[in-house]
């Protein structure tokens, strides 16, 4: 049988992994009513640490999975996604899920933006172009200063940001680091971070909230349902398997091939929005997203094209 090669290996890895996050953020929004944050992403980590250690090492790093020489890039880098995910969570609380969705993605234009502020990069006016409508995009879809605008809706926006951050690190570590020792180290980090939130705030006494995001953060800790614990062992699978594909497909190819493959959770979040929650995105939230995706795969084709260009200099002697 002919071998995959790495652009088939690392679209496929990352299609799937977006199936099952987009299935772990309507699992996690099913959730929100019921239960605290980081109760929900302790058994999410508990399960993933399972799934990993008994049915991703084996036939990858073996026992040996915890071994790594960069363990403070793998602590760094779970904490970078410990915070994207629970301020997403938070917004997807109060937020309709594709509204939360559409601006996460204004990631890649952050990322960017950091590569300019941090690493002296230059871009031109056509990726300065980019960012405008990016950012435009989101002020489409968060329209403040009326009374649509959610103050929730920053929440998405910041986990972008930590994205960014996991994004600059992968690709640090991704030559030597194997895929399933990285998601192991973010199921570790999810669950200190966990513990930690349930030292501090898990008994409940700050879980009188009115609003949504912060009694998702602050409810008190309770017995799970068994009707729910199927949504827990899914959410679990899910991550776990996720976080492994989306490592390999970023660790096997470049990330301007890989990244496209990520904006397919827009429209599977518009659908089960529709589907599970009733959740119909108006015009304007179209257009947002329109105006997002569009300055997100055009930001990630012209990275690829100056890669290539970089690529075809001469190297002087």
């Amino acid at each position: 049988m002919k071998a995959m090669s790495p652009a088939t290996l690392g679209a496929l890895c990352a299609t799937i992994a977006v199936v099952f996050f987009s299935i772990n953020d309507v699992a996690i929004k099913f959730l929100s009513d019921g239960y605290a944050l980081h109760q929900v992403v302790l058994i999410r980590s508990v399960i993933g640490v399972i799934v990993i250690m008994f049915m991703i090492a084996p036939f990858t790093a073996g026992w040996g999975i915890a071994r790594t020489r960069k363990l403070p890039l793998h602590m760094l880098r779970g904490l970078c996604v410990v915070f994207a995910n629970m301020t997403f969570f938070l917004g997807l609380a109060a937020m309709p899920l594709a509204d939360a969705v559409a601006i996460f993605f204004i990631s890649p234009l952050l990322i960017t933006l950091a590569s300019v502020v941090f690493l002296g990069e230059s871009v031109g006016p056509r990726r300065w172009a980019a960012i405008a409508v990016g950012f435009i995009g989101v002020l489409v879809m968060m329209r403040p200063g009326t009374q649509a605008f959610q103050v929730a809706s920053l929440l998405p926006l910041l986990a972008a940001f930590f994205y960014a951050c996991i994004h600059v690190l992968t690709r640090k570590m991704g030559g030597t680091e194997n895929a399933a020792t990285m998601a192991f180290y973010i199921q570790v980090m999810f669950i200190i971070v966990s513990v930690l939130f349930f030292v501090a705030v898990g008994d409940g006494r700050f879980g009188d909230q009115s609003d949504p995001s912060l009694a998702f953060l602050l409810r008190a800790w309770i017995w799970p349902d068994m009707g729910d614990l199927p949504v827990f062992l899914v959410v679990g699978v899910g991550i776990a398997v996720a976080g492994y594909l989306i490592s390999q497909a970023y660790r096997v190819t470049e990330a301007s091939f890989v990244a496209p493959f990520e904006y397919l959770a827009l429209p599977m979040s518009v659908a089960w929005g529709m589907v599970v929650f009733a959740e119909y995105p108006d015009l304007w939230d179209y257009v947002g997203m329109a105006l997002i995706l569009g300055a997100g795969l055009f930001m990630i084709w012209r990275d690829a094209q100056a890669q290539r260009a970089l690529l075809r200099r001469p190297i002087r002697r």
